[in-house]
């Protein structure tokens, strides 16, 4: 098989590669194509990628290309990973939301709509290059604001894209791990919401509902990350465990602050870390491997800092720090491609799985997962306040979307100011104003 990986400069490219290195069963992907449009970073993760596979008996073979169209042909499976605007981008979204004293996080709030309104229009012109070259491939998306993008690329490839986080598998995890579950696969977990937006209200094992137990014991519910993030007393509150993300709502005013204050933000210290990494690959004699598995651990150590820091979590469980968004992807590119069924929480179609939301609206959800795709299933309803979050943010989706369609500047203002996290209209319009200014991608909106 032979998958397609965009964005393949990346710096998490070699997460996935290894990934594909532990998968010897038949029907594995025998060529990775790498696509990017900086030729010196598809050097410098083709470098790592060739001394994971060094001494690995029948290693994918790896090309790499910033031919997009070449890129694309003959794929089985597409990964998209892409970042329109780079790292700077990221860094200007926060900046610029910051300026205005709301949150710029580049998936939550004013940074997550600047992001969607720059990706969008490339998203789609991917997905359409798809569906004429590789009619038959199954995209994968990985490109933030993961639910976003995938609803705009579903509009061309229909339930043929699909898309995957790890924040749910990693919450799943960690509450399976507190309640001493020795096998979390064999764990159900009753998730539901967008991208970035969701709750845990229940974890089944053998038929039974675990999660009651961890809410009733406050030293068990305060010995994980959520349960230090957000506060045992709130956790108790709400009757279930919500995604990290919603952090940024429930302790907004906090998390602007943290961030405010902070010397540098999210953005700008990945934007220098990984500047260090690819101007060191540059030296030929560099340890590959090992440059890029030292700047993996700082960075995933540092991930949320100014949110726990906030919350006075403390610092990350050792555990939690070695990701998990390649895992899914190649769990579910295994299910379609021998339909090996299997269930994973993924941001896919709404059809009718939550009645407050129409039909093609992408949500983040369990799905069984077979060689026909992923197919949500049915979940109870969720409660008023998490119905009223999950509407609000994606009315904002669409709206983003509709701006990215039209070009239209009023609608781009429409969706900042509708978003829960920016206060006022006025607001919104100098947000707009200022992300055009920095950002060239936006130029089209009028």
């Amino acid at each position: 098989m032979k998958l397609t990986i965009l964005g393949g400069g990346g710096f998490r490219v070699p997460l996935v590669y290894g990934a594909l290195l532990q998968d010897h069963a038949e029907g594995r992907v025998t060529g990775v194509v790498l696509h990017d449009l900086d030729a010196g970073r598809l050097s410098a993760v083709t470098r790592v990628l060739a001394e994971q596979a060094a001494g690995v008996p029948d290693a994918p073979e790896v090309s790499a290309t910033t031919d997009l169209d070449e890129a694309l042909r003959g794929a089985d499976f597409v990964f998209s990973a892409i970042r329109v605007g780079g790292l700077e981008g990221r860094a200007n979204d926060e900046r610029v939301a910051l300026a205005e004293g709301v949150l710029g996080q580049e998936t939550v709030g004013a940074g997550g709509i600047a992001y969607g309104l720059r990706t969008v229009p490339v998203a789609v012109d991917i997905a359409q290059r798809v569906a004429r070259l590789a009619p038959d491939a199954w995209v994968i998306n990985f490109t933030n604001p993961a639910g976003l993008v995938t609803e705009a690329m579903s509009h061309h490839l229909g339930d043929r894209v699909i898309g995957i986080c790890d924040s749910p598998v990693g919450l799943g995890r960690r509450i399976a791990r507190v309640l001493g579950v020795k096998n979390p696969g064999e764990a159900w977990i009753d998730y539901v919401g967008l991208n970035h937006l969701g709750w845990v209200r229940g974890l089944r094992v053998a038929g039974r509902d675990e999660l009651p137990r961890l809410l009733a014991d406050p030293d068990l519910l305060g010995s994980f990350e959520e349960g230090k993030l957000f506060g045992t007393d709130w956790l108790r509150s709400l009757g279930a465990i919500p995604n990290e993300y919603l952090h940024y709502y429930y302790f907004n005013r906090e998390a602007v602050r943290a961030y405010q204050q902070a010397e540098k933000t999210r953005g700008a210290f990945l934007h220098e870390q990984q500047a260090r990494f690819y101007a060191e690959m540059k030296n030929p004699h560099a340890p590959a491997l090992t440059v890029w598995d030292r700047t993996r651990a700082e960075r995933e150590a540092t991930y949320m800092a100014e949110n726990r820091e906030t919350a006075g979590a403390g610092e990350r469980d050792e555990d939690d720090l070695s990701g998990g968004y390649e895992k899914v992807a190649l769990a579910l590119m295994r299910a379609i491609a021998r339909d090996e069924r299997t269930t994973l929480i993924l941001n896919v179609r709404n059809r009718s799985t939550l009645s407050v939301l129409d039909t093609d609206a992408v949500i983040e959800v369990p799905c069984l997962v077979d060689a026909n795709g992923a197919h949500p299933v049915t979940v109870d309803p969720l409660p008023d306040h998490a119905t009223g979050l999950v509407c609000a943010v994606k009315a904002v989706e669409r709206e983003v979307l509709a701006a990215a369609r039209s070009g239209s500047r009023a609608t781009a203002v429409k969706a900042f100011a509708l978003h829960p996290l920016v206060d006022s209209v006025n607001v919104a319009r100098r947000l707009v104003e200022g992300y055009t200014e920095v950002h060239p991608g936006l130029a089209y909106l009028r």
